[in-house]
């Protein structure tokens, strides 16, 4: 791709007199292609994540006749169109209030979670805006009739399922999302936890804001209603989380074979994953053997084995599930340090804290990484 770039140079003349000429250099951009499908492909992951949402609670959750409230900018919209209905006998759009408490939450978001989220962020809004604005008129009616609670069960799946595709290529819906993932980046709580956290607030306020501005609000007809939000409180956030631990739970290898060499370079070429190198014994032959440790994701584990039965088909290779994998080519420990204080000493003395750059450097490792 060429573009040409108009560059304006003075150059003087005998008689003082300026003239202006015109450069065009053409400038060569490299635009990488599959990093440019990648960006293509996450936004179109976010916009079917935020339909599957949009489709979940317009159709289900919003048509229900318990007039169910959930948690997050969706919910607060409902809270809205009550009290405007109630007091002033008109309905304010769903999308309308989602839109506008949005754009105030953005301020926020750029500085917490940087330009990118924030840019995805714009982008979500805008989209749940508008497909919240097709679809609410589309639905009148629940598509299960009769069956509050499955339409409630329904629709918290789909949304639960719309959330965790929109968060898994570092999108938003913006409102509480935004905050469940400040809380993500600032601490080891999982983007489902926080989000529970939040709507919990949003459902139970919600009850209070229709105590005291909707004149004909009956506490007997509002309990069902909280029911069903409290049941997508914890549908909605497991759905999300099993949508993105899913794409993200690690497991252990631990393999034995003579062939350990040619296993490991294959895993490092073909699956481009680490092995480490532990030394061992049989204590049934007494002989040293070479143990290989893996870490990998769970989809692609079946890679490893793969790789593992080409070598050697009699490999020993035991398996298991790993809770969490941090560093290099996995998840970021995210944790608040606290801040080191001066160590007295018995005799009264205040020694000084010693920083990790003058600590003595740590022996080699005995294990081998390849």
């Amino acid at each position: 791709m060429e573009i040409f770039c108009e560059i304006c140079v003075i150059k003087a003349g005998s008689a003082d007199e300026i003239r202006l000429f015109k450069i065009f250099q053409p400038i060569t951009m490299a635009i990488s292609r599959p990093k440019l499908w990648l960006y293509a492909k996450d936004y179109l992951i976010i916009i079917f994540g935020i339909m599957l949402y949009g489709l979940g609670f317009c159709s289900f959750i919003a048509t229900a006749p318990d007039k169910v409230v959930i948690g997050g900018m969706a919910g607060l919209s409902q809270v809205v169109d009550m009290i405007t209905f109630g007091l002033m006998g008109f309905h304010v759009p769903y999308s309308v209030t989602i839109f506008s408490v949005n754009v105030i939450m953005l301020a926020l978001a750029y500085r917490i979670v940087g330009r990118t989220f924030v840019i995805r962020t714009l982008f979500g809004v805008v989209v749940i805006s508008l497909v919240f604005a097709v679809f609410q008129p589309m639905f009148t009616k629940p598509p299960v009739e009769g069956q509050t609670f499955m339409d409630v069960i329904i629709g918290a799946v789909l949304c639960g399922l719309g959330i965790g595709l929109v968060f898994i290529h570092n999108g938003s819906t913006g409102g509480t999302d935004i905050v469940a993932a400040v809380a993500s980046k600032k601490s080891n709580v999982s983007i489902g936890r926080a989000m529970m956290y939040f709507d919990l607030t949003v459902i139970s306020s919600s009850v209070l804001l229709k105590f005291f501005f909707m004149p004909d609000f009956d506490f007997q007809a509002a309990v069902p209603a909280l029911v069903y939000g409290l049941i997508t409180l914890f549908v909605i956030p497991f759905m999300a989380d099993m949508m993105i631990n899913t794409n993200r739970m690690a497991v252990q290898f631990t393999i034995f074979s003579p062939y350990w060499e040619e296993i490991a370079t294959a895993i490092n070429n073909e699956a481009q994953r680490g092995c480490t190198v532990l030394n061992g014994m049989g204590w049934y032959s007494k002989k040293d053997v070479k143990v290989l440790l893996v870490m990998c994701r769970k989809i692609e584990s079946v890679t490893i084995f793969r790789i593992i039965k080409s070598i050697d088909n009699d490999a020993f290779i035991t398996q298991a599930a790993v809770n969490g994998v941090y560093g290099r080519g996995f998840d970021e420990l995210k944790l608040k340090m606290k801040t080191p204080r001066p160590h007295v000493s018995s005799d009264g003395k205040i020694n000084p804290v010693v920083s990790p750059d003058d600590l003595p450097a740590r022996p080699e490792p005995t294990t081998r990484l390849l």
